[in-house]
């Protein structure tokens, strides 16, 4: 019977070894999954789930329309080195709103004061990093403010094929921001009726000095909708939430998973998968006693 005894005393000994190891790693369970329980009674308990946004959000994602965007930005005279700073900042800052890219939406700057410079074309860069890159590059052309100019090249230039627009078949919305701190020193009515007749939805947005009449005649209608003004430079900023509710197309709520239920679901697959490996140990010791025995009871 020694040898009989001997060999249960192993089977035994493998099965207690298998059990140890199997719960030491439901207890070594991620803290996250240990959680997901307690998070689970307190449902069951009828506590209201605790609900808790990402920090590193806001109330709600917004994924933008996929446009083709042109900056149209004034850096005329009056716009101090300091003030332009500002506005670039104000274009980085709507950059990291947007959803960047080549299927997405694109971006185009047009700098202008009694000259006209396209920065860069709506094909230029497709990625938030070179676009914010090439926007700390511009420079300010420093006199005159020829807005209607700068219209003009913004509709026959920048928004062209050529320039990367899309076609018009593509049914992308064709998208102009006109940020400026005075008053046109040339005629803005016509040519942004004609730009508007074009397709292309116009944002008017005024600072400080700017005139708020011009404002109306460039900007596309609903005026209430296109037409922003800020007291100073300095709190540009504030109209970038602004212009990304206006340019959201599905408003989405980031949200963590309240009751852990993925959590415990992961837990309670780990949990089944171990039961199992154990009942297979469990049967296999089984037929070794079995087969011992038999044995045993023929000697």
């Amino acid at each position: 019977m020694k040898p009989f005894l001997q060999s249960l005393l192993l089977c035994s000994l493998l099965l207690f070894s298998d059990v140890a190891q199997a719960t030491y790693h439901l207890g070594a369970v991620d803290p996250h999954l240990t959680a997901a329980q307690s998070h689970a009674q307190t449902r069951l308990n009828g506590r209201p789930p605790f609900r808790s946004l990402n920090p590193a959000k806001t109330d709600s994602q917004c994924r933008t329309r996929h446009l083709d965007l042109v900056f149209i930005i004034d850096s005329s005279r009056s716009v101090r080195p300091a003030e332009f700073e500002k506005v670039k900042i104000f274009l980085a800052d709507m950059v990291d709103t947007l959803d960047v890219g080549s299927e997405a939406t694109r971006v185009a700057v047009v700098n202008y004061a009694s000259t006209v410079k396209i920065e860069f074309l709506l094909k230029d860069h497709f990625n938030k990093l070179d676009l914010k890159k090439a926007i700390l590059r511009i420079e300010p052309l420093a006199a005159g403010t020829m807005t209607g100019i700068a219209i003009k090249t913004a509709m026959n230039e920048a928004f062209t094929e050529q320039s990367g627009a899309r076609p018009r078949s593509r049914k992308i919305s064709k998208v102009a921001i006109i940020v400026t701190d005075g008053r046109p020193q040339d005629q803005v009515e016509e040519v942004s009726a004609e730009a508007r007749a074009s397709g292309i939805e116009i944002y008017a947005v005024g600072v400080d000095r700017a005139d708020m009449q011009s404002l109306r005649l460039m900007a596309s209608i609903p005026l209430e909708d296109h037409v922003f003004y800020v007291e100073t430079y300095g709190v540009i900023e504030k109209l970038t939430s602004k212009f990304r509710e206006t340019l959201c197309e599905v408003k989405v709520e980031v949200m963590e998973d309240p009751c852990k239920c993925e959590a415990r679901l992961v837990f309670q697959k780990k949990t089944q998968a171990a039961i199992q490996q154990l009942s297979a140990k469990l049967a296999d010791v089984s037929v070794r006693v079995e087969r011992l025995e038999s044995v045993l009871g023929r000697a």
